[in-house]
């Protein structure tokens, strides 16, 4: 079975448009981002309630050249199609065969491009090591970072392509990549230049984000400004290197205790977004660091792990969304699951206050080795306590605006890509609930068949 399936709309590959019928249940999440008591509002059209998948007022969706141009009830579509100037003999047509119909997956945390694995770090958290232990100890990000430096450019595109292909069976058909791992100049671009090449390639999209702020390299902790000297090496550096490179389209800070204070964050990302860049945080992740805070202030993307968020900061970012300008929370629960950490991120109190909640995985290869988004919905609903319908949200529309965008991806409404999941499933509720299942039977970007299930 090949994982990176490419076919046209009909076997010639010659039909501009595609028509997915037959599904049980169409999750359109279409009108923007979800926050507080629509956190789980689907948009769900349900063919249960107009006489099955067969019938002529059940759900369909349609592309053309790429793009969503009709969602609704059969009969409707397929006549408005013709109306405007699509002839039905130019769509291929899909059968959904009673599952569920969904906008691609999109992963809005990922460190995607890395070399090395980091296996015996399990060992040393089940004796009691914590993060910032192991990293002082030269393990964790800085033990990524000396194979990455190793790792020639090809190398480091074949490990990402593999693990694109496994998010793409899983359903993710637009990813959020950080660098991170090179932690100098000449590393960081070249990271950020796979990502970029990847994303080209297709057919996953990958939005490639500059965290050259990740940890304080080896060659600068000796010192005794080490820290301070590596921001300022971040700022006048690498950041100009970086803009003029073109790649990155955001920028990221692990702001945290021990790691970067809020000021030097600050100072980061502003720096950034005068280079047009976005910005986005790694914030509150071990201990309240006032990234929260920092977050809703620069009107961040996507403030991420929030697994101790202060109560300012929590208002803060309540206040944010509540004032139009919403930082989405990104929560990342198979990392906490990973680490054994004995709670998860509030993911309630965020919803009660209002705070638009994404999923990620955050993919890496120390604190959650796991490509799989879907599994990432399970462990959300088990320990964060999201309905079904709240996580679907979390990794669609919402996972789409905290990845920068939100008016191209993340729903099933005319003029966003042609991105659709169909599962094999009969309702929203099975997605989570089934395990670690390969639930996946069809993914669609852009309008043609990128991924198709096997037998």
């Amino acid at each position: 079975m090949t994982l990176r399936l490419i076919e046209g709309g009909r076997s010639n590959g010659d039909a501009p448009g595609l028509l997915i019928h037959g599904a049980s249940q169409v999750a359109t999440l279409a009108g923007g981002i979800r926050r507080g008591d629509a956190q789980g509002d689907l948009a769900l059209l349900d063919a249960g309630v107009v006489g099955g998948p067969g019938a002529a007022e059940a759900p369909v969706v349609a592309t053309w050249d790429g793009r969503v141009v009709a969602v609704g009830p059969r009969d409707q579509v397929e006549a408005g199609l013709e109306r405007n100037g699509m002839p039905l003999a130019r769509f291929a047509r899909l059968d959904a065969d009673g599952g569920v119909v969904t906008p691609g997956l999109v992963d809005p945390h990922t460190h995607l491009v890395f070399a090395g694995t980091r296996e015996r770090e399990l060992v040393l958290r089940q004796r009691g090591a914590g993060y910032l232990e192991i990293l002082e100890a030269g393990g964790g990000i800085l033990s990524t970072v000396a194979a990455t430096r190793r790792a020639t450019e090809e190398e480091l595109a074949a490990h990402g392509r593999r693990w694109l292909d496994e998010m793409l069976r899983h359903g993710v058909t637009s990813v959020e990549a950080k660098s991170g791992y090179g932690l100098d100049l000449a590393t960081e671009l070249r990271l950020l230049a796979v990502a970029h090449a990847l994303g080209k390639e297709g057919p996953v999209d990958v939005l490639p984000t500059f965290l050259g702020a990740h940890a304080v390299p080896a060659e600068f902790r000796a010192r005794p400004d080490g820290t301070e000297a590596y921001v300022r090496s971040v700022i006048e550096e690498q950041l100009p290197g970086v803009a003029a490179q073109g790649r990155a389209l955001s920028c990221d800070v692990f702001c945290e205790q021990g790691v970067f204070s809020a000021d030097q964050s600050r100072r980061i990302l502003v720096a950034a977004a005068g280079y047009g860049m976005s910005v986005r945080l790694h914030a509150d992740e071990l201990a309240p660091s006032g990234g929260a805070e920092l977050a809703a202030e620069l009107g961040a993307v996507s403030a991420d792990h929030l697994h101790t968020p202060s109560e300012t900061g929590l208002a803060a970012l309540a206040a944010a969304a509540a004032g139009g300008h919403p930082t989405v929370a990104t929560l990342l629960p198979a990392t906490t699951w990973f680490l054994m950490a004995d709670e998860p991120a509030p993911a309630r109190r965020f919803i009660d206050a209002g705070v638009p909640v994404a999923l990620g995985t955050d993919f890496n290869p120390g604190t959650s080795p796991n490509p799989n988004l879907p599994l990432v919905m399970t462990v959300a609903c088990l320990e964060m306590r999201l309905s079904p319908e709240e996580a679907l949200a979390a990794v669609t529309v919402n996972a789409a605006y905290a990845a920068g965008i939100g008016d191209q991806a993340g729903s099933l409404e005319p003029g966003k890509l042609g991105d659709v999941v169909i599962w094999r499933a009969r309702s929203v509720g099975e997605l989570p609930y089934w395990v670690g299942a390969d639930l996946v039977d069809v993914v669609v970007k852009r309008g043609r068949i990128v991924y198709r299930r096997a037998g």
